[in-house]
């Protein structure tokens, strides 16, 4: 029997690798949006980011996902993840 391979992903802050399904995907769209990919499959320039508040607010106090998305992120964006998170 095949064992399934599980897709590991760099966390863009703690850059731990860690299973695909433990991150959120933070993908800057063509047209400029920042948004949150649920799917893992939207067009543009995407960043992971681990599913944790303490990661979330390094991230937000570094800077880390505007470094890697080159561009400002809103505060929309990152209550958007924090409530993710919380789910």
């Amino acid at each position: 029997m095949k064992v399934k391979k599980i897709p590991l992903r760099t966390c863009v802050v703690t850059k731990e690798k860690l299973p695909k399904k433990d991150l959120f995907r933070i993908v800057r769209t063509p047209d400029g949006k920042v948004l949150v990919d649920e799917t893992g499959k939207m067009n543009g320039r995407g960043a992971y980011i681990k599913k944790d508040i303490q990661v979330l607010e390094m991230a937000i106090k570094k800077k880390t996902l505007e470094r890697h998305l080159e561009c400002t992120i809103e505060e929309s964006v990152y209550d958007d993840i924090r409530k993710k998170i919380e789910k």
